[in-house]
């Protein structure tokens, strides 16, 4: 779910041609190539404050990296732990916890910080795999943020740098072979390199005597991107002047494109069990979630624009065939490029829902379990942090992160390229807004300035949510991206701390491109977040208690009121 990998690999527009704003564009063609009387950049505000009008030839702006004692002290504390950095990501890819419940993950990370000198909380927002560290030196410093993920993906576990598909786990069901978590998306990289970036900053403060308070925000299941979403509603990222975050990618490179907003919304389907050889009269829930999904598919033509993105899984179909499954449920993932146009196809996919039910005389309801918009760009950030990343020149990989990336090409069917190892350049975002993937830290960016940027832990052409991403990341590959990626964001708080001018430049282009926009969580009114029940150790290790009062604890219980179906009178014997 975490699927932010690729927005960083932007093109830019023809040299030759009109040189057309993406603003302009946008409103000759609407916000993904329907009706421009509708769907311009005007009438949609959170399309609009992402509009960029970067000429064609847009050549990104050097000399805003300083070479200072701060930064240098920054970077040389990652390069002298190095060992400790990439055996925390080693640790938590061993962990492999799946969203909601990173027990050992967690608390890897925040020890990782209270070590060198961050107190540690834990249960932000009532998650109790999140934390929050804070360090403060001084008085009247900026307040600077880090975005820590940890958790792993449901079957894609993958034994550490082989190059062809090989399980680490494998569930040896005779019925349902599966394979066990693995990190695929690369968090176990994510919150170590972003850790090891504010314990650098941090370190290097002390030093230098720079006021400052770094703030590292380790977030719960971002797979489900649920944690930063609620945990903003909340108030938890209030106060900060800027935020850095990072993600695993393909290529080291940095942008100021946005991301689509998204809801996630499961559909229950009830009907009643009953015996598969006798069938009459049973009602069938898979049969309901099976319409919709048909029914659903039918929406692409015609309500479905470039710009939007409809995907579906059935997570619960039922456990045999002989017994008609009774509950069903079907979960989307609703993404378009704002909030209000996720809005008006989430209204469609729920009224195919109604159909389905009423075709299948089941009931349904729906639940939405998390939503998050569309990611506020930052030029001016991203400009800094462009800077900082050619400086400090690409990851270091080793000619065994190569050889992995070539097998596990030759291993895809993929051109046989090894890593991405340059700096991209730093062009703007595509005029037109094609869709793609989202993060939650997208709710983020709209209340505190934010940049993202990705550096290369997969190999060139591969993807995020693969096994190939896991074989990779406490692999070679992974361990000079994690580097690289602290080292990056390091030196460019710095930056914002040594140079007031580059944190004011940010925060000026934050205030106008949000002057318009009143950001409003996208969450329903009412809405409690999924969670586990964590054990008992991990409540005592960590302070806690169960369950947080933002919950209600057991959860309510969905079970199957229906009658079977009714086949009319009987029939009269036939003479």
């Amino acid at each position: 779910m975490c699927d932010l990998h690729d927005q960083h690999e932007h093109e830019a527009l023809p040299a030759s041609g009109p040189s057309l704003s993406r603003r302009h564009i946008m409103q000759l063609l609407g916000a993904a190539g329907v009706t421009a009387g509708v769907m311009t950049a005007d009438a949609d505000p959170a399309m609009a404050a992402g509009a960029d009008d970067s000429p064609a030839a847009y050549e990104a702006p050097e000399d805003l990296a300083a070479d200072t004692p701060a930064k240098r002290a920054a970077l040389d504390w990652i390069t002298s732990h190095d060992d400790r950095i990439t055996g925390l990501n080693a640790e938590i890819w061993d962990n492999a916890e799946l969203s909601l419940r990173e027990w050992k993950s967690s608390i890897a990370e925040a020890d990782f910080l209270e070590q060198v000198g961050f107190d540690v909380k834990f249960g932000t927002a009532g998650f109790p795999t999140a934390f929050t560290a804070t360090f403060t030196y001084g008085r009247g410093g900026p307040v600077l943020g880090f975005s820590g993920e940890y958790d792993a993906l449901p079957g894609l576990s993958q034994n550490k740098g082989v190059g062809h598909h090989d399980p680490r786990e494998y569930v040896h069901d005779p019925f349902a072979p599966s394979y066990g978590p693995g990190h695929g998306c690369g968090h176990s990289a994510l919150g170590t390199a972003a850790a090891a970036a504010a314990a650098a900053v941090a370190q290097a403060a002390k030093k230098h005597r720079l006021p400052v308070t770094v703030k590292f925000f380790g977030s719960t299941a971002e797979e489900a991107l649920i944690g930063k979403t609620y945990a903003v509603s909340k108030g938890v990222y209030d106060g900060l002047d800027a935020f850095l975050d990072w993600h695993p990618s393909t290529a080291n490179a940095t942008g100021w494109g946005t991301t689509t907003a998204m809801t996630a919304v499961t559909f229950t389907f009830l009907g009643v069990a009953g015996h598969g050889g006798t069938p009459l009269g049973n009602k069938s829930a898979l049969d309901a979630a099976v319409m919709m999904a048909t029914m659903s598919e039918f929406l692409r033509e015609e309500n479905l624009a470039p710009s939007g993105r409809l995907h579906w899984v059935i997570n619960n179909g039922g456990d045999i065939p002989n017994v008609t499954p009774e509950i069903a449920e079907i979960s989307y993932y609703v993404r378009e490029g704002s909030p209000a146009r996720v809005q008006v196809l989430l209204d469609k996919v729920i009224a195919v829902s109604e159909a389905a039910a009423k075709a299948s005389q089941t009931t349904v309801r729906h639940r939405v379990t998390s939503a998050c918009w569309n990611q506020l760009p930052a030029k001016a950030f991203a400009e800094l942090l462009h800077a900082n990343m050619r400086e400090i020149g690409p990851p270091r990989f080793t000619s065994e992160a190569h050889e992995l990336a070539k097998e596990l090409q030759e291993s895809l069917g993929l051109p046989q390229k090894g890593m991405h190892d340059k700096i991209g350049e730093l062009t703007p975002p595509n005029p037109v807004f094609m869709g793609g993937g989202s993060t939650d830290v997208a709710d983020i960016s709209w209340n505190v300035p934010t940049v993202s940027m990705g550096a290369a832990l997969a190999p060139i052409g591969t993807k995020m949510h693969t096994w190939s991403t896991a074989a990779c990341a406490a692999a070679a590959p992974g361990q000079a991206a994690v580097i690289a990626a602290a080292k990056y964001l390091a030196a460019t708080a710095i930056d914002l701390i040594t140079q007031p001018e580059r944190l004011k430049a940010v925060k000026d282009e934050f205030k106008e491109r949000t002057k318009d926009v009143s950001w409003k969580t996208a969450l329903p009114d009412g809405y409690e977040p999924p969670m586990y029940e964590p054990p008992a150790w991990f409540l005592r290790k960590t302070g806690q208690k169960w369950p947080p009062p933002n919950i209600t604890w057991p959860p309510k219980r969905v079970v199957s009121q229906e009658k079977f179906s009714s086949l009319g009178p009987e029939l009269a014997p036939q003479k």
